[in-house]
């Protein structure tokens, strides 16, 4: 199995990031708190408690290089926090927001972070030296709804959202100041500051899980009607592709590579897609093992099938313990999958990537020792 370390950090987990040595991990235990474990003599120990949030804490981010934690809540407020010698110290972050912060990630070059809100809007972050703190410039009047995930880019100005009205969005956030000119690439570069470059109206349903490919040539994310999409050449005239799946929906999706998707949801087991040569996205398989019955008829109808797993019902013909068996053999999960980081180390893409769930764990899997999948890493 891929799946090559499984630690139970708590009862639930809502968000989680690495440090950049990986040695240490922050997690959301579905309160107010951000816990910090670091792995001591192959045992993993709390070291930090970060307390300052009043509300459940929604998103957390750990930068690379500058090494500073990114904290986001349902208490409207963020939190930027930096390691002054054994202590982590927060800095608050003005976000000027009516609604729950909802999401929240780094740019590639740290110099902003975007955060994403139930008040329909989205906030970047930058840090003003001269004032020595954090403010933000808002996006508004885009979204219809909640901004249910924020996505930079390569280039540092282009930020792609989700949101809970079924659409997704590409912005760019040039900030006068804080961005150089040579960043600009592309399509962005005549684009002011909250000047929508595309919205991408393919959904039907609630989108979440927006992410970009290495390159950030190829855009993707997932519907809550259980399809993900595939978005090339981002700009007046996208090549879409739609690919529908009969499992529950996913709420989070990550690049391996260029050809290469990961997508985490409701199912409690990652779900594989790949791109061919000719760049036709496909599912390929999921990747925790899974035991198929030999037993029973294998009729019923998708609509029966999909009810049956909302509710915890067999299919017709299938005794309560076979379903049970096929359904949890090789998942290591144990409910919905709500985060998915990939694991880099001293900068560079790797094989390796995290998940975590409401079920308090943090699996750590390895694409290395997969055969079938080494044409598409």
């Amino acid at each position: 199995m891929a799946a090559v370390a499984v630690h139970q950090f708590a009862q639930c987990i809502n968000c989680h990031a690495w440090s950049p040595d990986q040695s240490m991990v922050a997690f959301c235990p579905n309160n107010n708190e951000v816990h910090i474990y670091k792995l001591l003599e192959d045992k993993w120990e709390k070291v930090h408690v970060l307390q300052k949030h009043d509300q459940i804490v929604s998103g957390i981010d750990w930068s690379g290089r500058s090494n500073r934690i990114v904290t986001v809540s349902h208490d409207r407020n963020s939190y930027v926090w930096n390691q002054e010698g054994p202590e982590w110290v927060p800095t608050l972050v003005i976000l000027r927001l009516n609604r729950a912060a909802l999401c929240v990630q780094w740019s590639p070059k740290e110099n902003k972070f975007a955060v994403g809100s139930g008040a329909k809007t989205v906030c970047i972050c930058y840090y003003e030296q001269e004032n020595n703190w954090w403010v933000s410039k808002l996006i508004r009047k885009k979204h219809d709804s909640s901004v249910t995930s924020v996505a930079w880019h390569p280039n540092n100005i282009l930020l792609a959202t989700t949101s809970t009205d079924g659409k997704c969005r590409v912005f760019s956030t040039f900030i006068k100041g804080v961005d150089t000119r040579e960043s600009k690439t592309g399509s962005s570069s005549d684009s002011k500051f909250g000047e929508q470059i595309v919205q991408l109206d393919l959904s039907s349903s609630w989108a979440f899980g927006v992410k970009w490919s290495p390159s950030g040539n190829t855009l993707a994310y997932v519907g809550h009607n259980s399809m993900i999409y595939f978005v090339d050449d981002v700009g007046p005239s996208p090549l879409v592709q739609n690919l529908a799946f009969r499992n529950l929906p996913l709420r989070d999706v990550l690049f391996v590579s260029e050809k290469m998707v990961i997508g985490v949801g409701f199912d409690c087991n990652p779900m594989v897609f790949a791109a061919d040569e000719s760049g036709i996205w496909s599912f390929i398989r999921f990747l925790g093992e899974r035991k198929a019955s030999s037993s029973g008829p294998k009729y019923g109808s998708q609509f029966s099938e999909a009810f049956g797993k909302l509710y915890g019902q067999p299919k017709p013909g299938l005794s309560n313990d076979t379903v049970e068996l096929s359904r949890t053999e090789g998942v290591v999960h144990e409910n919905c999958i709500n985060c998915i980081v990939l694991l880099r180390k001293e900068g560079f893409r790797t094989k390796r990537f995290s998940t975590s769930g409401l079920d308090g764990k943090v699996v750590i899997w390895d694409l290395e020792n997969q055969e079938d999948l080494f044409d598409y890493l």
